[in-house]
């Protein structure tokens, strides 16, 4: 009889951790994340990239689109991986349901479950933007995205999203005063319905870096940069807020609050400083940029919320991993990487590990990472046999 329970008890087991991985697997699992940018003509390989990341720890990464040679160099290591639908294809996709399911079965059905993919990105600060046609085309490509998945039977592993620039705000300070601009919010709250539907989060690219840029005769630097200042006072919710970075997030939950989205998450999916710029852009130096990820770093740390939502854990996706040489702009857009074209570290911000990362030695294979992944996998299920046993043994 006891043999039975046992059995019984396993497979129960078993059942609920699987289960439960898939239904995790929708969300940022963690606190940090990074973009991996490639508009450049110098940076690593994909392969070198997904060897970079689990060597610095860093499991939660973005894309700007669904290259396959990045697809397939992430099989097999555990990076969880949301792709982008570009905003070339936001018109189509809106338009044909066909051309979405093909889509989806192209660049994410054919590299699951090897590749972990968890989410999709359907454009980017699409909302806001000049181009009212995309505009509108946005919630019809998110939607048939969003049934593709349902078709294909995958829905619950992979989380439909969209990032947002602040220029969807009509005011962002103090945090309270935060609307969405009228414009924008035609539009934005039937997503915002449909996202709150499917159970996913808003999505917000939020820079102080910009903002003190802009705005530097009456923005205080350490403000900006997580360091010590007298910081701001919100008369209306009595909040004081010590960086800029969680007013900017706070600012976005009045925001959703106003439009009848309270509970809705915010996520910050790009954030980071630029360590060199044009002449109008003097903040832009290496020290200003350690400054600033060093401390976003140790912010994330703490897997605290905000101010205004203190239960919420804050999560970011770091802008970005490399130094992208072909971008267009200012010169800032070309330098925001954490790491080098070579992958040594730009600036040291903790990641301690990689200072001899150009040793072979040093660093897992795609080879042994997916043996002691499998290995760590017998061994969990064994210990979870034996702890049951056990406790069956005592009945």
């Amino acid at each position: 009889m006891r043999i039975f329970q046992f059995w019984f008890i396993l497979l129960l087991l078993v059942f609920f951790f699987s289960h439960n991985a898939q239904r995790m697997a929708r969300a940022f699992t963690g606190t940090y994340g990074i973009n991996y940018g490639r508009i450049a003509d110098n940076i690593p390989s994909p392969d070198d990239v997904a060897t970079l990341l689990r060597a610095a720890k860093i499991k939660n990464v973005r894309i700007y689109d669904a290259d396959h040679s990045v697809l397939n160099a992430f099989k097999g290591t555990g990076l969880e991986l949301v792709i982008g639908l570009p905003n070339g294809f936001v018109k189509d996709m809106s338009a044909n349901a066909d051309h979405a399911l093909t889509w989806v079965k192209d660049n994410v059905m054919a590299f699951l479950p090897d590749t972990n993919i968890v989410g999709i990105a359907v454009g980017n600060e699409v909302l806001g933007g000049s181009d009212s046609d995309l505009s509108v085309s946005l919630l019809g490509a998110v939607k048939n995205i969003h049934n593709a998945t349902k078709k294909l039977g995958i829905d619950d592993s992979v989380q439909i999203t969209t990032s947002h620039s602040q220029a969807v705000f009509a005011n962002s300070f103090p945090p309270s005063s935060c609307i969405f601009k009228d414009g924008v919010a035609q539009l934005m709250k039937p997503l915002l319905e449909f996202f709150s539907q499917i159970g996913s989060p808003f999505c917000l690219n939020a820079y102080p870096f910009l903002a003190y840029t802009y705005n530097p005769d009456t923005i205080d630097i350490n403000y900006a940069l997580f360091q010590k200042n007298k910081g701001i006072y919100d008369e209306k919710t009595d909040l004081h807020y010590d960086n800029m970075l969680d007013a900017q997030i706070d600012a976005a939950y009045v925001a959703l609050e106003d439009a009848g989205f309270k509970k809705m998450e915010v996520i910050i999916t790009e954030t980071g400083w630029a360590s060199h710029g044009d002449q109008n852009e003097p903040a832009a130096t290496p020290t200003n940029a350690r400054t600033y990820n060093y401390n976003l770093r140790k912010r994330l740390a703490k897997r605290k919320g905000t101010p205004l939502r203190p239960k919420m854990m804050l999560k970011a996706y770091i802008f970005a991993l490399f130094n992208e040489n072909s971008k267009p702009g200012a010169s800032s857009e070309k330098n925001y990487g954490l790491f080098k074209a070579d992958g040594s570290i730009s600036y040291e911000i903790g990641f301690s590990g990689l200072k001899s990362s150009s040793a072979p030695s040093s660093i897992l294979s795609v080879k042994e990472f997916r043996a002691q992944a499998l290995f760590g996998s017998y061994l969990s299920v064994f210990t979870i046999s034996a702890t049951v046993l056990l406790l069956l043994l005592r009945i």
